[in-house]
C-alpha cells in the first residue's frame, strides 16, 4: 500500500514540484491549499487565483486537490498575535507561527483525522534522523540563498517526525528546472517576499483595520529623555529604523528602544544600535532535548541575517543568555534568534530582551 501524504499547496513552483517528485517517488498524493483568510480576500495565503493555480498543478500532476479551512485558526494564532506584538513594541515574524501553528500544526492535525500521517511543503530545508538519539534533525536547505530552516525553528519533535521537505535537497534553480521537466505552468512564477495577509505591506493601517485602535502619536527622544520629534504610532516603528523619522539631524538617527507604556520612540546614532548580549525566551530545542550548560554557537536574529558567533548559557526556566563575540545591529524583541552548529539547527527561541535591558 503506498503512503499517503499531505502537500501544503499554493500554486507556487517549490511546492508543485513537492508534489510532483512525491508522486513520482511512490507516494499517494493529496494537494491541499489552506485558506486562511476570507473567501473574498484578492491577496496573499489564500485567494481565489492561489486556490485555482494550486488545482491546476493537481489536474495537471492527477492527484486529488481540496480546501481546508483555516481561517479561525490562523486569525487566532497568528493575526491576533501579530496585533498584539506591535501593541507591545515588538516585531514578530508571523511566518514562524504559522509554520509551528497552521502548516505542521493544524493541517497535520486534520490531515491525521483523514487517514494521512505525513504532511509535505515545498520548504528549503532538510529532515533526517540521528541514529544514536533517535531526534528528528533539522537542516538547512542545500540551496543555502534559499534555506528557510530559520522560519521552522519552532517545530516540534513530533511535528519533524510527520514532515517532508522535498526540495530540501535542491537549488532553487534545480526546482524551476524541474517544473520545466515536468511541464508545469509556474517554473518562472514570482515569488513574494511580503507577510501574506497584509495588503501592500501597509502594516500600520492593517493593524488600524484590523484592530479598530487608532495609532496614538508621542515623543521621539533622545538616550537624555531629550524630546525631538513626534511618532505616528509604536507600531510604525522597529528597532534599527533609519527611514520616515522625520527628524533632521547631522548624523543618521535610528530606532534603538520602543517603550509602549510611556509610548516613546527612542533614537540615537548608528553605534547605539548594536548590542553584544540578548534574552531569548520560548525556546525550542531541536537537536538536544535541553540545554544545561554553556554551549558555542553560531546565532542569527533575522531571516536574512549573517549567522555571528555566540555563547548560549541557560537563565532560568525557558530562557537563555546569548553573547555575541562581536556587536550585532538591531537585536529586535520579537524577532526570532535560531542557534546553529553547521548545517544542523539546535533550536531557537524569541528575543524577549536586548543590550540594556538584559542587565536591568
Amino acid at each position: 500500500m503506498k503512503m499517503k501524504v499531505v502537500v501544503a499547496m499554493s500554486g507556487g513552483v517549490d511546492s508543485s514540484v513537492a508534489a510532483a517528485l512525491l508522486r513520482e517517488q511512490g507516494y499517494e498524493v493529496i494537494g491541499v491549499t489552506m485558506r486562511l483568510q476570507p473567501s473574498d480576500c484578492s491577496e496573499g495565503c489564500y485567494s481565489r487565483d492561489v486556490a485555482a493555480d494550486a488545482k491546476k498543478i493537481a489536474q495537471k500532476l492527477d492527484i486529488p486537490h481540496q480546501v481546508f479551512d483555516f481561517t479561525d485558526v490562523f486569525a487566532r494564532d497568528v493575526i491576533t498575535d501579530f496585533c498584539r506584538e506591535y501593541s507591545l513594541g515588538r516585531t514578530p515574524n508571523p511566518c514562524i507561527r504559522c509554520n509551528h501553528y497552521i502548516k505542521f500544526g493544524a493541517l497535520l492535525k486534520q490531515a491525521q483525522e483523514l487517514g494521512v500521517n505525513m504532511v509535505a511543503t515545498g520548504h528549503y530545508a532538510r529532515i533526517e534522523k540521528e541514529n544514536g538519539s533517535g531526534r528528528y534533525l533539522l537542516k538547512k536547505g542545500a540551496d543555502h540563498l534559499k534555506d528557510q530552516s530559520y522560519m521552522l525553528c519552532m517545530l516540534t519533535q513530533e511535528q519533524l517526525g510527520h514532515s517532508l521537505f522535498t526540495v530540501g535537497d535542491l537549488t532553487k534553480e534545480e526546482v524551476r528546472h524541474t517544473a520545466e521537466r515536468l511541464g508545469l505552468p509556474i517554473s518562472d512564477k514570482a515569488e513574494s517576499h511580503e507577510i501574506c495577509f497584509i495588503p501592500n505591506n501597509d502594516y500600520p493601517k492593517f493593524l488600524v483595520e484590523y484592530t479598530g485602535i487608532t495609532a496614538l502619536p508621542g515623543p521621539i527622544i533622545d538616550r537624555r529623555g531629550n524630546v525631538i520629534g513626534e511618532h505616528r504610532g509604536i507600531a510604525s516603528y522597529t528597532i534599527g529604523q533609519r527611514k520616515g523619522l522625520g527628524i533632521a539631524s547631522r548624523e543618521p538617527l535610528y530606532v534603538t528602544a520602543i517603550d509602549p507604556e510611556k509610548n516613546t520612540i527612542t533614537v540615537g546614532g548608528k553605534s547605539e544600535v548594536y548590542a553584544t548580549e540578548l534574552i531569548a525566551s520560548d525556546l525550542n530545542w531541536i537537536s538536544i532535548e535541553r540545554l544545561d550548560s554553556p554551549i558555542n554557537v553560531k546565532a542569527r536574529i533575522r531571516y536574512r541575517h549573517r549567522e555571528a558567533a555566540a555563547t548560549v548559557t541557560p537563565a532560568g526556566t525557558g530562557e537563555a543568555m546569548v553573547e555575541f563575540r562581536e556587536p550585532q545591529m538591531a537585536i529586535t524583541p520579537g524577532q526570532a534568534v535560531v542557534f546553529y552548529d553547521g548545517d544542523i539547527v539546535l533550536g531557537g527561541g524569541l528575543i524577549a530582551r536586548t543590550g540594556r535591558e538584559v542587565l536591568s
